[in-house]
């Protein structure tokens, strides 16, 4: 008798021990889990925060890239257009103090310093309107984009339909320049790419948002090439839309034009 309940102890004992190991056992699985979830979850965050990094990094490059391009660019205009005329215009003020010239010399080199003068400073408004259009500074967004498609639509190669739902305040003229430069950027990329000849702008408001929708019926790109869809020119227009805290939405496919939405 005595043996016997000393057995049914023993095995009542066995029981608790194994149960009570199992129970450790599902508990070190499950630590070892959740451990191993935390990780993959940290890694990802960790590979999205490396994503990130370098999607910002490829948006700087693109601006210091550009804004090196922009600044060869007035400095070959600088030098070629003003420089020349003004070096010119130098060699023939000092032959104005040559001895014994004809009142017709006098005539002639005072008319080609008068012309070149006037040639320097058509080009350097020129210059000065790439950099800033006058009509954006003075007028606000809106006027900007109307002479910015009536300077496209003069080359008779695209028709634009331009209309505007909104208003635009001249004091955010700062915010309105990278507006104006991306739509100005989509517009080169229209007709030098995409070939379109027909480009569609619409500003309209919603819910205090801006949103700006732009569509062109050129040769469009596929959207999954990766070169298309980040080269240069649309990394510039993707810093611009980050400096403005906004959102891009772009589509495109062979033959189909492509359509952009962005707010701001």
């Amino acid at each position: 008798m005595v043996e016997e309940l000393l057995s049914e102890e023993n095995r009542l004992v066995l029981i608790v021990a194994l149960g009570v190991f199992l129970i450790l056992f599902m508990a070190l699985l499950l630590i070892l889990f959740f451990k191993l979830s935390q990780r993959k979850i940290i890694q990802k965050e960790l590979e999205k925060k490396d994503l990130e990094i370098k999607y910002q990094k490829e948006l700087l490059s693109a601006v210091i890239i550009t804004q090196e391009e922009e600044r060869k660019r007035i400095a070959q205009d600088l030098h070629d257009d003003i420089s020349s005329k003004l070096n010119i215009v130098s060699l023939n003020s000092h032959l104005l103090t040559a001895p014994n010239l004809t009142a017709n010399e006098v005539i002639e080199i005072t008319a080609n310093i008068i012309n070149l003068t006037h040639k320097a400073l058509d080009n350097s408004r020129k210059i000065a309107h790439g950099l800033l259009p006058p009509v954006l500074d003075k007028f606000g967004l809106h006027a900007g984009v109307e002479e910015l498609c009536m300077e496209f639509s003069s080359s008779k190669a695209v028709d634009i339909d331009y209309q505007n739902r909104t208003t635009f305040a001249i004091s955010d003229n700062d915010k309105h320049l990278h507006v104006f430069r991306i739509l100005q950027e989509l517009m080169n990329n229209s007709l030098r790419h995409g070939k379109a000849t027909v480009i569609s702008i619409l500003f309209e408001e919603e819910n205090g948002v801006k949103n700006c929708h732009y569509t062109d019926n050129g040769t469009g790109f596929e959207i999954k090439n990766n070169k298309n869809q980040h080269g240069l020119g649309m990394k510039n227009i993707e810093s611009r839309i980050a400096f403005l805290n906004g959102k891009l939405t772009l589509e495109s496919a062979l033959n189909k034009g492509i359509s952009v939405v962005f707010n701001f």
